[in-house]
């Protein structure tokens, strides 16, 4: 996953080491930064961020998260990753 400081928004896929579906979830971001390489994916274990997890309600995982620099913006949150199509349209809609 790559990281750039001028990227908006920032999409973070909130996973924990042990969740199986988490791992399938990471096989497809791998499809989606083919697919869209101009987005910025980064990856973060929640076990290491209760307070990501407590101020932007996470309510499981695989999770992905996507944080505008713009000020008062919610951020958008997409649990179901079913397939890449999914994701890729989440990525798309989250971008400007």
């Amino acid at each position: 996953m790559k990281r750039d400081a001028k990227a908006d928004p920032v999409i973070v896929f909130l996973h924990t080491p042990l969740c199986g579906t988490c791992a399938a979830a990471r096989k497809m971001l791998d499809v989606v930064e083919f697919v869209v390489p101009d987005v910025q994916l980064l990856a973060a274990d929640v076990n290491f961020l209760p307070g990501i997890v407590e101020r932007y309600q996470i309510r499981s995982v695989p999770a992905l998260l996507a944080i505008t620099s713009s000020p008062g913006a919610n951020p958008e949150v997409l649990y179901r990753m079913g397939s890449v199509q999914d994701i890729v349209s989440f990525v798309r809609s989250v971008k400007p």
